[in-house]
């Protein structure tokens, strides 16, 4: 495998982007036109890739594109709320085929002292 090459397990199957790509934005129109926009399916390979492997955004390997572009992607994504509804998706699905008994869900957590009672130590 070269250095540009992806490990197809490392992309999105088509069945799942056939699930998620309903809730990702239409693009916003380009009057001036300029360079074409990365297509959405590439930035989300780009988005999991870094998600599954816990590279950088700077690591993103170039034949998935630039790292700037992906994380300015992640980032207006983040604000218009497609990863929830990627979420939202997921749990509508699982609920119709599996079901979720809803009144049994909890959440789990832990509380620990904070160091130094959580305030400075002056340094």
């Amino acid at each position: 495998m070269s250095f540009t090459e992806i490990d197809p397990l490392f992309l999105l199957p088509d069945e799942v982007w056939e699930r998620v790509s309903f809730v990702i934005p239409a693009d916003r129109p380009k009057p001036k036109g300029g360079r074409p926009r990365m297509e959405n399916r590439q930035a989300l390979n780009a988005i999991f890739y870094v998600l599954r492997t816990g590279c950088q955004w700077n690591a993103i390997p170039r034949s998935l594109g630039a790292s700037s572009t992906v994380h300015d992607r992640f980032s207006e994504w983040v604000e218009a709320g497609v990863f929830e509804r990627m979420w939202e998706a997921g749990l509508n699905q699982y609920a119709d085929e599996v079901g979720i008994e809803w009144e049994w869900n909890a959440m789990d957590g832990a509380m620990v002292k904070a160091p130094l009672g959580g305030k400075s130590n002056g340094a």
